[in-house]
């Protein structure tokens, strides 16, 4: 790709443009007023002695910001201030409105400070002025270190201790259930599907010679249909699902109702002979 020499030329320039810091100096008084500190800060290294404010107490910063070349003030597109806690790791960054001939005034007041102070300890923190815009190179200057009223501790809440991990819920369950041995289940098997049948049989044997008996044309198709249904039972056990159950059951049931309706009519015509 082709660049004209004047793109070169602006490309280079916006490279080697560089912030400078003029002037920067900070001063700290009481809440009546009275100045307690005045100085003015390096620009090089941080050969200025640590600052220390009171609870009530107000630090006033100033600077200018200029191009090195020309020497004449320019407006960042980011200003920050960085406070850092070394011990903590914790750190807040604070922006700086920057006029557009370069000066800049970042106000600090004790009695209410910026959310963006981070907690404080007897450690100081390091304050750091940070410089940014697309025109001119990135530029930071480690300004101080700043003393400031360790943070007071948050209040409890009333209910804080229910917020707190609780110990370990451990479930002791009972030991699984002792199957009965098999032979005691197979014989109870046969006596549920026995019974019934042995006392039809029981019944037959003591009805009245004229009455249709089990092997009757009329009463055995609704035995079967009904020996028909304990074969279904015990086929389920032993292999089909569900829905293999509900459908043959489903076709045994109409089986099951027209037979019945036979033998109870055939019933009802021996009655109505009888009498």
């Amino acid at each position: 790709m082709y660049l004209s020499p004047f793109l070169l030329l602006l490309a280079s320039t916006a490279q080697a443009a560089i912030f400078s810091v003029r002037s920067p100096k900070f001063t700290i008084t009481s809440s009546d007023g009275a100045e307690l500190r005045s100085e003015s800060l390096p620009v090089v290294s941080k050969a200025s002695p640590p600052l220390s404010l009171g609870p009530i107490d107000h630090l006033k910063l100033t600077f200018q910001v200029v191009d090195d070349g020309t020497g004449k003030g320019v407006q960042p597109h980011q200003t920050f201030l960085r406070f850092y806690d070394s011990q903590s790791g914790e750190e807040g960054i604070q922006p700086v409105r920057v006029t557009s001939s370069g000066k800049a005034k970042f106000e600090l007041n004790m009695a209410k400070p910026p959310i963006s102070i981070p907690p404080t300890s007897t450690a100081p923190l390091t304050v750091t002025l940070i410089l940014g815009s697309s025109l001119y190179a990135p530029h930071k200057i480690d300004l101080f270190d700043l003393y400031l009223p360790p943070s007071q501790l948050a209040p409890v809440h009333p209910e804080e201790v229910s917020f707190h991990p609780l110990p370990e819920l451990h479930h002791t369950f009972r030991p699984d259930n002792v199957p009965p041995a098999k032979i005691i289940s197979f014989v109870f098997a046969v006596l549920v599907f026995v019974a019934p049948w042995a006392a039809l049989a029981q019944m037959m044997l003591v009805v009245s010679p004229k009455t249709p008996h089990l092997t009757s044309s009329s009463i055995l198709p609704f035995a079967l249909s009904l020996a028909a249904f304990e074969v279904l039972l015990v086929w389920y056990w032993v292999d089909l699902q569900l829905g293999q159950v509900l459908l043959y059951g489903s076709c045994l049931a109409f089986i099951t109702l027209f037979t019945g309706k036979n033998a109870l009519a055939s019933l009802a015509e021996n009655r109505t002979a009888k009498k």
